[in-house]
């Protein structure tokens, strides 16, 4: 089933809200409405810092606020609701499929087109080499700017996208090579000519074929995960999630549209869908949640790209000694057994 949610991928998202902004102006920079007491004592800390030939008692002042901004962010992140995880997931300074090529990746070459259509910028393909394995990397693409972003789609694919990722799959599995998918996107594109062009059945193929390819498949959600947008780069032997990142059949926003008529109980939505990441490794739709630096992925790309390589890294060295068969075999029972539950415990 083709998505019809149109969530902008920077959905709720203000301004900047990285600590190593420059700048001493005593006024505390946009971010997220409940970062705002992390922000209010970096904006004090850069000014500490900017401080030319401290006093001992200013060096004592800087140490505490350092402490101070810490403990107050490590405190708001680790109560963090799921709509907050949800405004994390789409900050602005997150970092999308791109950024993850130039820190974990080398000599990356892109792939491009479907071989029907066309070229679409919201799924980004191409060989990539991991250390000492050759993989092909897929991911949504949002961009930066707003020209980037319309490009993109803001990260919402075409069937030509799904089209093209499966295309590349198909010849990393004809090399043997390892296929990692990054996926970002609050959904497939909704557009009359996307669904013209046979979206829904797009995602479905993607879905059947990957199930069958004899290659290894690590996917990662990096930030959102919305519905069959997600799906149809999200069928592989490891899933894994970003703390701070959601994975859901729709967006809060188009929950809340259906069940009550209205974005305004968006809030609710999240909650009642359950859709983040220690949710979904409770209920077992994944197999790991990979830890985000203090105070979000935003905050330190190159931790996070850290964190993400040593996972891929892990999780190929696992995958190696496997045939096709075993993977495919692995594969198929990992997904059946989602979603299944005993009512009531047995004698």
């Amino acid at each position: 089933m083709s998505d019809t949610t149109t969530t902008a991928a920077n959905g709720s998202s203000n301004g900047a809200a990285n600590g190593s902004t420059n700048g001493a102006s005593s006024a505390t920079p946009a971010g997220l409405d409940f970062e705002q007491p992390i922000l209010t004592l970096e904006a004090q800390l850069r000014s500490l810092e900017q401080t030319p030939a401290r006093t001992p008692e200013q060096e004592e002042e800087l140490r505490r606020v350092r402490r101070e901004v810490n403990d107050v962010t490590r405190q708001i992140y680790s109560t963090l609701t799921p709509w907050q995880i949800v405004q994390v997931s789409r900050h602005k300074d997150r970092p999308y499929t791109a950024d993850y090529v130039s820190l974990v990746f080398e000599d990356f070459v892109e792939l491009h087109g479907d071989r029907r259509f066309g070229d679409d910028r919201a799924l980004l393909t191409g060989f990539a080499r991991l250390d000492q394995h050759k993989v092909l990397v897929v991911g949504h693409q949002k961009g930066r700017t707003y020209k980037e972003r319309s490009a993109c789609y803001f990260g919402c694919a075409h069937p030509e996208g799904y089209r093209k990722a499966l295309l590349k799959m198909k010849m990393a599995e004809k090399y043997g090579i390892p296929i990692v998918c990054l996926i970002d996107t609050p959904g497939a594109y909704p557009g009359i000519g996307a669904e013209e062009r046979g979206q829904s059945q797009a995602i479905a193929e993607n879905m059947y074929e990957m199930s069958r390819l004899n290659t290894p498949i690590v996917c990662i959600v990096i930030g959102e995960g919305g519905s069959g947008g997600a799906l149809g780069i999200g069928v592989g032997d490891r899933v894994a999630m970003l703390q701070y990142s959601y994975y859901s059949v729709i967006s809060p926003e188009g929950c809340a549209g259906i069940l009550w008529k209205s974005h305004q109980f968006a809030e609710k939505a999240a909650t009642a869908l359950k859709f983040t990441s220690s949710d979904l490794h409770r209920l077992g739709v994944i197999d790991h949640v990979i830890e985000e630096p203090l105070g979000g992925a935003h905050r330190d790309h190159v931790q996070t790209a850290a964190r993400v390589k040593q996972y891929l890294l892990r999780s190929l060295r696992e995958l190696a000694s496997k045939n096709g068969a075993q993977l495919t075999d692995a594969r198929y029972d990992k997904f059946r057994r989602m979603g299944m539950f005993l009512e009531e415990s047995t004698a």
